[in-house]
């Protein structure tokens, strides 16, 4: 695939946002971050502010995602809008790589979290880089499958996750693009 016809959705965030951007430059692909008005991002490339209106097409009831993720996330209007953006970024995505921690009852921790349901809920091709376990996971059939090295196959992909990435987190998503682009 060529990297100059690709996609990389995200929200810049520090993190794993930051590192699948500088990885999206470094291979040459197009790169898309998510925000919204007063929200610091650590990648400048490639942002796209996203109005009050269109941040609202993607409202999500706060009580519906917190019986979904079987946990209480704030009810702040700010965390309202990076839900709503996370929705942005998987929506946009035609596959939805992740890297966080993989809990016991199949949701990933976290904010991040949210977009692992959100792609779940539009049936799209999720993996999962769980840094505890230290191994990729792709959701199949209702439940975590391990998966080695798996590869972006589509122009338009997503990528987000912990703001609290480790060196097996980044070397993870390294790999991924070198396997997926060559090195």
């Amino acid at each position: 695939m060529n990297p100059s016809e690709c996609i990389m959705y995200s929200g810049g965030a520090r993190g794993t946002e930051a590192c699948f951007g500088e990885q999206a430059e470094k291979y040459g692909l197009e790169e898309v971050n998510y925000s919204f008005e007063n929200h610091q991002t650590e990648r400048t490339r490639g942002v796209r502010i996203l109005t009050s209106e269109e941040l609202h097409l993607k409202d999500v009831s706060m009580t519906y995602v917190s019986k979904l993720m079987t946990r209480k996330y704030s009810s702040a209007p700010i965390f309202r809008k990076i839900l709503q953006s996370i929705c942005w970024q998987v929506s946009s995505g035609d596959q939805i790589f992740v890297v966080g921690t993989i809990q016991g009852d199949g949701t990933v921790k976290g904010g991040t979290g949210w977009g692992a349901e959100f792609a779940k809920l539009c049936n799209k091709p999720l993996y999962v880089f769980g840094q505890v376990k230290n191994d990729w996971f792709k959701w199949e059939k209702d439940r975590w499958e391990r998966v080695s090295e798996p590869v972006i196959t589509s122009k338009h992909f997503c990528g987000t996750g912990t703001r609290f990435l480790e060196d097996n987190g980044r070397k993870a998503i390294a790999d991924l693009f070198s396997r997926s682009f060559g090195s």
